[in-house]
Protein backbone atom coordinates (compact mmCIF):
# COMPACT_ATOMS: atom_id res chain seq x y z
CA UNK A 1 0.00 0.00 0.00
CA UNK A 2 1.50 3.41 -1.11
CA UNK A 3 1.59 6.63 0.59
CA UNK A 4 -0.69 9.00 -0.32
CA UNK A 5 0.56 13.09 -0.12
CA UNK A 6 -3.27 14.60 -0.78
CA UNK A 7 -1.72 18.09 0.38
CA UNK A 8 2.34 18.86 0.39
CA UNK A 9 1.58 21.44 2.62
CA UNK A 10 -0.20 19.64 5.35
CA UNK A 11 1.20 16.98 7.20
CA UNK A 12 -2.14 15.95 8.52
CA UNK A 13 -2.99 14.71 4.70
CA UNK A 14 -0.09 12.57 3.75
CA UNK A 15 -1.71 9.60 5.54
CA UNK A 16 -1.87 6.11 4.13
CA UNK A 17 -4.98 5.79 1.77
CA UNK A 18 -7.67 2.91 3.13
CA UNK A 19 -8.81 0.38 0.44
CA UNK A 20 -11.86 0.89 -1.32
CA UNK A 21 -14.79 -0.49 1.16
CA UNK A 22 -17.08 -2.06 -1.35
CA UNK A 23 -19.71 -3.91 -0.81
CA UNK A 24 -18.79 -7.68 -1.17
CA UNK A 25 -19.79 -9.53 -4.28
CA UNK A 26 -22.46 -12.51 -4.30
CA UNK A 27 -21.38 -15.62 -4.48
CA UNK A 28 -22.37 -15.96 -7.51
CA UNK A 29 -21.64 -13.15 -10.21
CA UNK A 30 -24.87 -14.37 -12.34
CA UNK A 31 -27.94 -14.77 -11.41
CA UNK A 32 -31.52 -13.35 -11.43
CA UNK A 33 -32.05 -9.57 -11.08
CA UNK A 34 -35.87 -9.10 -10.55
CA UNK A 35 -37.55 -10.83 -13.04
CA UNK A 36 -34.46 -10.39 -15.22
CA UNK A 37 -31.15 -11.96 -15.79
CA UNK A 38 -28.02 -10.60 -15.24
CA UNK A 39 -24.31 -10.74 -14.43
CA UNK A 40 -21.71 -8.66 -12.30
CA UNK A 41 -19.20 -6.35 -14.38
CA UNK A 42 -16.81 -5.50 -11.40
CA UNK A 43 -17.34 -6.05 -7.63
CA UNK A 44 -17.78 -2.37 -7.71
CA UNK A 45 -19.88 -1.34 -10.17
CA UNK A 46 -21.76 -2.55 -13.11
CA UNK A 47 -24.92 -5.06 -14.22
CA UNK A 48 -25.19 -6.48 -17.86
CA UNK A 49 -29.18 -7.70 -17.86
CA UNK A 50 -30.25 -10.30 -20.60
CA UNK A 51 -34.15 -11.07 -21.48
CA UNK A 52 -34.89 -7.71 -21.75
CA UNK A 53 -36.40 -5.45 -24.52
CA UNK A 54 -36.25 -1.51 -23.59
CA UNK A 55 -38.58 -0.69 -26.72
CA UNK A 56 -41.11 -2.53 -24.48
CA UNK A 57 -44.03 -0.71 -22.36
CA UNK A 58 -42.77 -1.48 -18.41
CA UNK A 59 -45.17 -1.44 -15.83
CA UNK A 60 -44.88 0.31 -12.69
CA UNK A 61 -43.51 -2.27 -10.79
CA UNK A 62 -40.67 -2.76 -13.16
CA UNK A 63 -39.87 0.49 -13.44
CA UNK A 64 -39.30 0.58 -9.81
CA UNK A 65 -36.98 -2.58 -10.06
CA UNK A 66 -34.83 -0.86 -12.77
CA UNK A 67 -34.32 2.35 -10.62
CA UNK A 68 -33.29 0.12 -7.32
CA UNK A 69 -31.08 -1.73 -9.78
CA UNK A 70 -29.67 1.99 -11.29
CA UNK A 71 -28.94 2.84 -7.40
CA UNK A 72 -27.35 -0.44 -6.67
CA UNK A 73 -25.31 -1.06 -9.50
CA UNK A 74 -25.17 2.45 -10.64
CA UNK A 75 -23.97 1.32 -14.72
CA UNK A 76 -26.42 -0.83 -16.02
CA UNK A 77 -26.38 -2.66 -19.99
CA UNK A 78 -28.52 -3.75 -22.07
CA UNK A 79 -27.19 -5.23 -25.17
CA UNK A 80 -29.43 -5.88 -28.81
CA UNK A 81 -31.66 -3.22 -28.33
CA UNK A 82 -32.41 -2.09 -31.80
CA UNK A 83 -34.80 0.76 -30.62
CA UNK A 84 -36.00 3.90 -32.63
CA UNK A 85 -35.32 7.00 -31.08
CA UNK A 86 -38.63 7.59 -30.45
CA UNK A 87 -38.24 4.32 -28.41
CA UNK A 88 -35.37 5.66 -26.81
CA UNK A 89 -36.67 8.64 -25.62
CA UNK A 90 -39.76 7.36 -24.37
CA UNK A 91 -37.59 4.63 -22.14
CA UNK A 92 -36.06 7.11 -20.38
CA UNK A 93 -38.72 9.33 -19.74
CA UNK A 94 -40.27 6.84 -17.39
CA UNK A 95 -37.78 7.81 -14.97
CA UNK A 96 -38.32 11.31 -15.16
CA UNK A 97 -38.52 14.72 -17.23
CA UNK A 98 -35.37 14.84 -19.92
CA UNK A 99 -33.10 17.67 -20.50
CA UNK A 100 -32.61 19.31 -23.99
CA UNK A 101 -29.31 20.24 -24.31
CA UNK A 102 -28.89 23.91 -24.41
CA UNK A 103 -25.32 23.56 -26.67
CA UNK A 104 -24.88 19.49 -28.13
CA UNK A 105 -26.19 18.85 -31.03
CA UNK A 106 -29.77 17.39 -31.12
CA UNK A 107 -31.53 14.46 -32.88
CA UNK A 108 -33.68 16.46 -35.70
CA UNK A 109 -37.18 14.68 -34.56
CA UNK A 110 -37.21 14.51 -30.66
CA UNK A 111 -34.83 17.13 -29.02
CA UNK A 112 -34.09 15.15 -25.86
CA UNK A 113 -31.87 13.11 -27.75
CA UNK A 114 -28.46 14.80 -28.09
CA UNK A 115 -25.88 13.19 -30.83
CA UNK A 116 -22.32 12.60 -30.76
CA UNK A 117 -20.86 11.51 -34.39
CA UNK A 118 -17.11 11.28 -34.41
CA UNK A 119 -15.00 10.56 -37.63
CA UNK A 120 -12.03 11.58 -39.77
CA UNK A 121 -12.98 15.04 -39.03
CA UNK A 122 -14.85 15.60 -36.14
CA UNK A 123 -12.57 14.19 -33.26
CA UNK A 124 -14.27 13.20 -30.02
CA UNK A 125 -13.00 15.18 -27.08
CA UNK A 126 -15.16 13.61 -24.50
CA UNK A 127 -11.46 11.86 -23.19
CA UNK A 128 -12.05 13.17 -19.33
CA UNK A 129 -14.00 12.00 -15.93
CA UNK A 130 -16.80 14.05 -15.75
CA UNK A 131 -20.53 13.96 -14.11
CA UNK A 132 -23.04 14.80 -17.23
CA UNK A 133 -24.74 18.74 -16.76
CA UNK A 134 -23.30 19.09 -13.17
CA UNK A 135 -23.13 22.64 -13.99
CA UNK A 136 -26.86 22.97 -13.74
CA UNK A 137 -28.49 23.89 -10.19
CA UNK A 138 -30.54 20.26 -10.56
CA UNK A 139 -27.96 18.11 -12.25
CA UNK A 140 -28.49 15.19 -14.54
CA UNK A 141 -30.42 12.14 -12.72
CA UNK A 142 -28.88 9.77 -15.15
CA UNK A 143 -28.09 9.28 -18.71
CA UNK A 144 -29.30 6.56 -21.34
CA UNK A 145 -26.68 6.43 -23.79
CA UNK A 146 -27.21 4.01 -26.88
CA UNK A 147 -24.35 3.37 -29.80
CA UNK A 148 -25.63 3.73 -33.09
CA UNK A 149 -22.20 2.64 -34.63
CA UNK A 150 -19.25 2.44 -32.79
CA UNK A 151 -15.23 0.63 -34.19
CA UNK A 152 -14.74 -3.09 -34.30
CA UNK A 153 -12.22 -2.15 -31.58
CA UNK A 154 -11.99 1.21 -29.61
CA UNK A 155 -13.91 3.60 -28.30
CA UNK A 156 -14.53 2.12 -24.92
CA UNK A 157 -16.15 4.09 -21.91
CA UNK A 158 -14.73 3.92 -18.14
CA UNK A 159 -17.72 4.25 -15.55
CA UNK A 160 -16.46 5.64 -12.19
CA UNK A 161 -18.15 4.77 -8.77
CA UNK A 162 -17.73 7.89 -7.08
CA UNK A 163 -18.83 6.10 -3.55
CA UNK A 164 -16.66 3.68 -3.11
CA UNK A 165 -14.31 7.23 -4.45
CA UNK A 166 -16.12 8.80 -1.09
CA UNK A 167 -15.36 5.79 1.33
CA UNK A 168 -11.45 5.46 0.11
CA UNK A 169 -10.73 8.57 1.66
CA UNK A 170 -8.80 8.48 4.75
CA UNK A 171 -10.99 10.57 7.49
CA UNK A 172 -8.31 13.31 7.88
CA UNK A 173 -9.75 13.91 4.14
CA UNK A 174 -13.11 13.66 5.19
CA UNK A 175 -13.48 15.48 7.60
CA UNK A 176 -11.82 18.43 5.42
CA UNK A 177 -14.57 18.04 3.58
CA UNK A 178 -17.48 19.03 5.84
CA UNK A 179 -19.43 21.62 5.16
CA UNK A 180 -17.32 22.22 1.97
CA UNK A 181 -18.33 23.24 -1.52
CA UNK A 182 -17.20 23.80 -5.39
CA UNK A 183 -17.96 25.69 -8.27
CA UNK A 184 -19.59 23.97 -11.44
CA UNK A 185 -18.43 26.19 -14.39
CA UNK A 186 -20.40 24.67 -18.31
CA UNK A 187 -18.06 27.76 -19.81
CA UNK A 188 -15.14 25.66 -19.07
CA UNK A 189 -15.60 22.89 -21.83
CA UNK A 190 -18.25 24.53 -24.31
CA UNK A 191 -16.08 27.51 -24.28
CA UNK A 192 -14.24 26.82 -27.52
CA UNK A 193 -17.93 27.11 -29.13
CA UNK A 194 -17.77 30.90 -27.94
CA UNK A 195 -13.97 31.97 -28.84
CA UNK A 196 -14.55 35.34 -27.81
CA UNK A 197 -14.71 37.08 -24.40
CA UNK A 198 -17.76 38.67 -24.95
CA UNK A 199 -19.04 34.96 -26.33
CA UNK A 200 -17.77 33.15 -22.79
CA UNK A 201 -19.80 36.18 -20.97
CA UNK A 202 -22.98 35.62 -22.76
CA UNK A 203 -22.41 31.63 -22.22
CA UNK A 204 -21.97 32.47 -18.47
CA UNK A 205 -25.46 34.81 -18.70
CA UNK A 206 -26.98 31.79 -19.86
CA UNK A 207 -25.81 28.84 -18.19
CA UNK A 208 -24.61 30.89 -14.60
CA UNK A 209 -21.59 28.98 -12.69
CA UNK A 210 -23.02 26.76 -9.98
CA UNK A 211 -22.48 26.13 -5.95
CA UNK A 212 -22.55 22.12 -4.86
CA UNK A 213 -21.47 20.21 -2.30
CA UNK A 214 -18.03 18.63 -2.28
CA UNK A 215 -19.68 15.47 -1.07
CA UNK A 216 -23.63 15.51 -1.61
CA UNK A 217 -25.85 12.58 0.18
CA UNK A 218 -27.62 10.42 -2.99
CA UNK A 219 -31.34 11.04 -2.32
CA UNK A 220 -32.15 6.87 -2.57
CA UNK A 221 -29.22 5.40 -1.08
CA UNK A 222 -28.37 8.03 1.69
CA UNK A 223 -24.78 7.13 0.11
CA UNK A 224 -22.36 9.80 0.35
CA UNK A 225 -20.64 10.91 -3.14
CA UNK A 226 -17.69 12.59 -3.78
CA UNK A 227 -18.67 15.06 -6.25
CA UNK A 228 -16.14 17.29 -8.26
CA UNK A 229 -15.26 16.37 -11.86
CA UNK A 230 -12.43 17.36 -13.97
CA UNK A 231 -14.43 18.89 -16.49
CA UNK A 232 -16.85 21.09 -14.84
CA UNK A 233 -15.73 21.53 -11.47
CA UNK A 234 -13.38 24.61 -11.23
CA UNK A 235 -12.35 25.42 -7.49
CA UNK A 236 -13.39 25.11 -3.85
CA UNK A 237 -16.09 28.17 -3.19
CA UNK A 238 -15.86 28.59 0.71
CA UNK A 239 -12.32 26.94 1.71
CA UNK A 240 -11.52 29.75 3.38
CA UNK A 241 -14.46 29.76 5.79
CA UNK A 242 -14.68 26.25 6.34
CA UNK A 243 -10.87 26.37 7.33
CA UNK A 244 -12.21 29.38 9.76
CA UNK A 245 -11.07 31.93 7.95
CA UNK A 246 -7.38 31.01 7.56
CA UNK A 247 -5.55 32.60 4.22
CA UNK A 248 -2.33 32.50 5.12
CA UNK A 249 0.68 31.82 2.76
CA UNK A 250 0.36 28.32 2.46
CA UNK A 251 -3.73 28.20 2.39
CA UNK A 252 -4.07 28.58 -1.21
CA UNK A 253 -1.25 25.42 -2.15
CA UNK A 254 -3.14 23.40 0.45
CA UNK A 255 -6.81 24.65 -1.50
CA UNK A 256 -5.07 24.08 -5.04
CA UNK A 257 -3.75 20.64 -3.61
CA UNK A 258 -6.74 19.40 -2.00
CA UNK A 259 -8.64 19.88 -4.97
CA UNK A 260 -6.66 17.82 -7.65
CA UNK A 261 -5.73 15.21 -4.78
CA UNK A 262 -10.22 14.85 -5.07
CA UNK A 263 -10.22 15.36 -8.89
CA UNK A 264 -7.37 12.27 -8.81
CA UNK A 265 -9.58 9.67 -7.38
CA UNK A 266 -12.22 9.45 -10.19
CA UNK A 267 -8.98 7.63 -12.08
CA UNK A 268 -8.67 5.07 -9.33
CA UNK A 269 -9.08 1.52 -11.71
CA UNK A 270 -10.39 -0.45 -8.37
CA UNK A 271 -13.53 2.35 -8.63
CA UNK A 272 -14.17 1.50 -12.27
CA UNK A 273 -15.63 -0.73 -15.00
CA UNK A 274 -15.21 -0.24 -18.94
CA UNK A 275 -17.53 -1.11 -20.99
CA UNK A 276 -16.78 -2.40 -24.58
CA UNK A 277 -19.49 -0.95 -26.87
CA UNK A 278 -21.69 -2.89 -29.70
CA UNK A 279 -24.05 -1.79 -32.42
CA UNK A 280 -27.52 -1.40 -30.28
CA UNK A 281 -25.42 -1.48 -27.16
CA UNK A 282 -27.37 0.71 -24.70
CA UNK A 283 -25.76 2.01 -20.77
CA UNK A 284 -28.42 3.32 -18.34
CA UNK A 285 -26.07 5.37 -15.38
CA UNK A 286 -26.58 7.12 -12.05
CA UNK A 287 -25.15 10.50 -13.10
CA UNK A 288 -25.15 11.60 -9.28
CA UNK A 289 -22.67 8.57 -8.20
CA UNK A 290 -20.91 7.50 -11.73
CA UNK A 291 -18.35 9.71 -13.98
CA UNK A 292 -17.47 8.51 -17.23
CA UNK A 293 -14.74 9.16 -19.72
CA UNK A 294 -15.35 8.21 -23.01
CA UNK A 295 -11.99 6.84 -24.52
CA UNK A 296 -10.71 8.28 -27.68
CA UNK A 297 -8.37 5.67 -29.33
CA UNK A 298 -10.65 4.95 -32.29
CA UNK A 299 -9.50 8.15 -34.49
CA UNK A 300 -10.15 7.94 -37.10
CA UNK A 301 -12.84 5.42 -37.11
CA UNK A 302 -16.62 6.77 -37.14
CA UNK A 303 -18.44 6.37 -33.59
CA UNK A 304 -22.16 7.29 -33.47
CA UNK A 305 -23.98 7.98 -30.16
CA UNK A 306 -27.14 8.98 -28.81
CA UNK A 307 -27.96 10.10 -25.06
CA UNK A 308 -30.81 11.01 -23.69
CA UNK A 309 -30.62 12.82 -20.16
CA UNK A 310 -33.26 12.59 -16.99
CA UNK A 311 -33.09 15.60 -15.06
CA UNK A 312 -32.12 15.35 -11.34
CA UNK A 313 -32.22 17.03 -8.01
CA UNK A 314 -30.48 19.86 -6.49
CA UNK A 315 -27.51 17.95 -4.57
CA UNK A 316 -27.54 18.31 -0.90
Amino acid sequence: MSTVSAVSKDPSVAVMAKPPRTAPAPAMARGSFGPWQGKLLSPTLGLELSGISLATEFDEQEVAMLRQLLARHKVLVFREQDVTPAQHVAFARRFGKLEVHPIIKRHPDHPELVTFVHNDVNVGVENVYHSDTSFYPEPSMGSVLRCVECPEVGGDTIFVNMVAAYESLPDTVKEKLIGLNAMHDASVVFSNRTPTSEGRAKLREEIPPVEHPVVRTHPETGEKILYVNEAFTTHFANYRQINEGVWNRDAPTQARDLFAFLLRQARTPEFQVRIQWRKNTIVFWDNRSVQHYAIMDYYPNVRSMMRATIIGDRPH
